[in-house]
């Protein structure tokens, strides 16, 4: 490919006295570029202050060669916008760098330059820095290791290094200027200094920062001075940056951010003489805030947003679906073209502007230093580009209309109450009344623009509460949700943009009624329907410990607990509202619901652990175990499940701990126990976790809450009844020492696999049925675990033969089965009956807690999840599992179990 370096030059010198001058001062690189030779002329300006050892003369030498290079390169189609941003970025990093090393070195001579940092934000940060820019970096420093004389202050010496710095950088000389630098992006900068120190930093950025502070360092990065340090910085704020839960009042802040940049620009709002290329409508600053707004919401929840370009961020939106394909590309390449106009514009003169020049024979100069015919033209184009980007924009910002004059008109011509009364509602005229009184009872609706909004998703409303199989409580629960936000129109807006999301809203509120009631205790759960990742199952028990372990370095014992309960409410909610959705099988619902748990149980032993250990110390030799039975054991919890355990050490019960206040082993690993029990269990700012039962411990409630392996493998084999064997045979270890969970394992299936006497066991589980039986009838209908020929049953069964034949002993009571039907101990439909009867237990948990069979629409979501065509066929395969669940049971007990057809 051919590059027309003739042209380029001679439009320089004809239309850019910048450029003009520039050629004339450096012959040598001029004649590079007029023989076309335009990497050669890069190379010569990166090595035109090499030997020069005035750090300021240096710099500045390297700029001008730069400068001119970079243009001429950029005008003949050599250099793509993207490679002279970078080129440009690169050079502020290494100017910022050698100004931060001089500064220091100065009061400091032979010192290395550690302690003292430039955040690069804006277009620096992204490194797309335009041909004439400011740069906004933010200077900080570490008190401890920031190099000063021995008579400085830490706080004097960082800022002598920061006047130095800036001196070297802005100062005109006559060699021109290097960057001109801006520091106002700095925290609090009307009353703090040029460099910040980093404690003062980061309690800024952890308490007191703004919404528009959290947009600038979507883009920053350590750029100059010591690397490491402000790296660790900004891990240090990224949960400032990127918020996993969205936080409504931020929201309308930002949106508010992105209208000023509209409403505050007094220029002309189409292109013309004087139009703004980077904050007229439909300009450079629109595409950024567009990608930017997007980021700051989504960002927190999928890491694959966190780009600092531009293009990279409408890029990441596209792959996302955030935003379609074509309007990645659009937006993309306007950007790309309104950020080469910008520095046609900037060429001129070598000045910071972004505004097309107000005389004719200016505009037509631009446009022909870019090689369009005329400025006519350059107008022409600009027009076409920002009409697109305009129309997207104002897409973005969602500009309400006309004001409609109350809530009781929204719902069409006939009016809220006549509305109200068409759909059945009871006592029609006291609802109407209610919800008319909404925008002054409840303070998010307040506001003209969130009645607005509200207005127009009433009627959707009003329509899913009327088939709701308790209209008046969903009610209350919408009520009690709208109370608790500071501000609904964001939350309205996503409903208006995404109909699929109200329509999940309003299913979670009017089939679900945990989910709806966790939902209206915790609106910052809506955040999590609008991630993609939302429908997905949760991943590995170790990724899941590892976010409920990544907090912040310094976490006390409360915000570590906070942590947890966090993920576990967020996992726990999508697993519910995918089970509405019908996204998985309720049966790896459950599977995910026992992950989370299981590694919420682990993350909280862990942290109950370490806090113990600092007042207590360790026992040598000796850790907590913990065993996990029922259906945590099993790997299959339901949303209603508590955490069936038993805590366990090893080591032997004489050994004292070696913290200040010791204790004997026995003594600290149950006062241990009771710790891990508090945090599972007790609530903390961001609510409960689970119900934990310890009953299963050997002597149950009388019995020590924690025991040593010795004494529960003496205990199990020695004393244990019945039941507490087939509690074992779902037993799992899920914390501790491998080498001891190994252990445990190991007396576990030797208890298991002991002889035993048949009659007696077959005797035994036939009283504890029936005992069941009579003092824990089943709730309703739907109760898939008590009703004779249900799980109970099944498991009962499961075990029996586990227990008589030492077979299948493993905790998924799934792989159980398996085993026992290839052993032709069990029918071959005996699992098809099991996986029924628990998916209906899952889906009952959630859509009919009682047991009893919800309303038309119920009854059709939970056909739907247990993959039924309709409710009528969810009970005919039900009644068959039960059936066949029965015959079992008369063929292993010779008992006849009670089923209706």
């Amino acid at each position: 490919m051919s590059y027309d370096f003739t042209s380029a030059v001679q439009r320089a010198r004809e239309f850019s006295p910048f450029l003009s001058l520039g050629l004339d001062r450096q012959p040598e690189l001029a004649d590079l570029l007029e023989k076309g030779r335009g990497e050669d002329a890069l190379q010569w300006a990166h090595r035109a202050g090499d030997g020069i050892t005035d750090t300021s003369v240096a710099l500045r030498k390297e700029r001008l060669g730069l400068a001119v290079a970079l243009a001429i390169g950029d005008l003949a189609g050599l250099f793509p916008l993207e490679r002279v941003m970078r080129e440009l970025s690169d050079f502020a990093d290494r100017a910022l760098d050698r100004a931060i090393s001089d500064a220091i070195r100065r009061r400091v001579p032979d010192a290395e330059p550690r302690g003292f940092i430039a955040l690069a934000l804006g277009k620096h940060g992204a490194q797309e820095l335009n041909y004439s820019s400011d740069i906004d970096p933010i200077l900080l420093f570490d008190p401890e290791t920031l190099p000063r004389r021995e008579r400085d202050e830490p706080g004097e010496a960082a800022q002598r290094v920061a006047r130095t710095l800036m001196e070297t950088m802005t100062r005109q000389t006559g060699d021109g200027y290097v960057f001109r630098v801006d520091l106002r992006l700095r925290p609090a900068s009307e009353v703090s200094p040029l460099a910040v120190s980093l404690p003062a930093a980061l309690s800024h950025y952890e308490s007191s920062a703004l919404a528009w502070e959290r947009a600038a360092f979507i883009r920053a990065r350590a750029s100059a001075g010591d690397m490491a340090a402000g790296q660790g910085f900004l891990d240090d704020i990224r949960p400032f940056i990127w918020r996993r839960s969205l936080d409504f009042t931020a929201l309308e802040e930002i949106r508010r951010l992105t209208s000023r940049i509209r409403d505050h620009h007094s220029g002309p709002r189409e292109p013309g003489p004087g139009f703004n290329v980077k904050q007229g409508r439909g300009g450079i600053r629109e595409v950024e805030f567009f990608a930017q707004t997007y980021q700051l919401i989504h960002g927190g929840r999928r890491p694959a947003l966190r780009q600092r370009g531009t293009r990279a961020t409408l890029d990441a939106l596209a792959q996302e679906e955030l935003i379609s394909a074509d309007d990645a590309m659009m937006l993309g390449s306007s950007y790309d073209r309104l950020r080469e106009i910008e520095h046609r514009l900037q060429m001129v003169y070598d000045r910071q502007t972004h505004s097309l020049p107000d005389n004719e024979e200016a505009l037509d100069g631009v446009a022909r230093l870019d090689g369009l015919d005329d400025g006519r033209a350059l107008i022409e184009e600009l027009s076409a580009i920002t009409e697109k980007v305009a129309a997207r924009y104002d897409r973005l910002l969602d500009r309400p209309g006309e004001e409609k004059s109350s809530l009781a008109v929204s719902v069409g011509e006939e009016g809220l109450g006549e509305r109200v009364r068409q759909l059945g509602f009871a006592d029609p005229e006291t609802l109407t009344a209610r919800i008319e009184n909404w925008p002054e009872t409840i303070r998010s609706l307040r506001s003209t623009e969130a009645r607005q909004a509200f207005d127009s998703i009433l009627p959707a409303l009003l329509d899913a509460f009327a088939k709701a199989p308790d209209p008046a409580h969903a009610l209350s629960r919408w009520e009690t949700l709208l109370a608790r936000l500071p501000s609904a129109i964001n939350l309205f807006r996503l409903f208006e943009a995404r109909p699929g999301l109200l329509d999940q809203v309003l299913r979670l509120l009017t089939l679900a009624p945990p989910l709806a009631d966790e939902l209206s205790r915790r609106p910052e759960l809506l955040d999590a329907l609008i991630d993609a990742t939302a429908l997905d199952l949760p991943g590995s028990v170790e990724n899941l410990r590892r976010r409920m372990t990544r907090g912040e370095r310094g976490d006390d014992y409360e915000r570590r607990l906070d942590r947890i309960r966090q993920v576990v409410g967020e996992e726990r909610f999508a697993l519910g509202t995918q089970l509405v959705e019908a996204r998985h099988d309720p049966l790896d619902i459950a599977a995910g619901l026992s992950r989370v748990a299981e590694a919420a149980l682990q993350a909280g032993a862990e942290a109950a652990a370490e806090e113990f250990a600092q007042a207590h110390g360790r026992v040598a030799g000796a850790d907590l175990v913990i065993l996990g039975l029922g259906r945590l054991g099993g790997g299959a919890l339901t949303h209603a499940s508590d955490l069936d355990i038993v805590y366990l050490f090893s080591g032997g019960i004489g050994v004292e701990s070696d913290g200040r206040r010791p204790l004997t082993a026995s003594l600290y690993f149950n006062r241990l126990a009771q710790r891990v029990t508090a945090a599972l269990s007790v609530p903390t700012a961001q609510g409960a976790l689970y119900e934990v039962d310890t009953r299963l411990r050997p002597q149950g409630a009388q019995g020590p809450l924690s025991v040593s392996l010795d004494s529960f493998e003496r205990y199990q084999r020695e004393d244990a009844w019945t039941w507490e064997h087939m509690a074992l045979t779902r037993a799992r270890p899920l914390f501790g020492p491998e080498k001891a969970q190994q252990r445990l394992r190991e007396i576990v299936e030797n208890v298991l696999t002991a002889p035993r006497d048949r009659e007696v066991l077959r005797a035994d589980i036939l009283h504890m049925r029936n005992e069941m039986a009579r003092h824990k009838p089943p709730r309703g209908p739907l109760d898939a675990k008590l009703q004779r020929g249900g799980l109970i049953d099944c498991e009962f069964a499961i075990h029996y033969l586990q227990l008589r034949d030492g077979v299948a002993l493993k905790p998924d009571l799934g792989e159980a089965i398996l085993e026992l039907v290839q052993g032709n101990l069990l029918p071959a439909d005996f699992r098809s009956w099991y996986d029924s009867l628990t998916r209906l237990l899952v889906a009952a948990r959630l859509f009919a807690p009682d047991g009893h069979v919800p309303g038309e629409v119920g009854q059709q979501a939970m056909a739907r999840i247990c993959g039924h065509a309709s409710f009528d066929t969810l009970l005919k395969d039900l009644t068959k599992a039960r059936h066949g669940v029965a015959q079992v049971w008369a063929d292993l007990f010779g008992e006849q179990l009670e089923i209706a057809r």
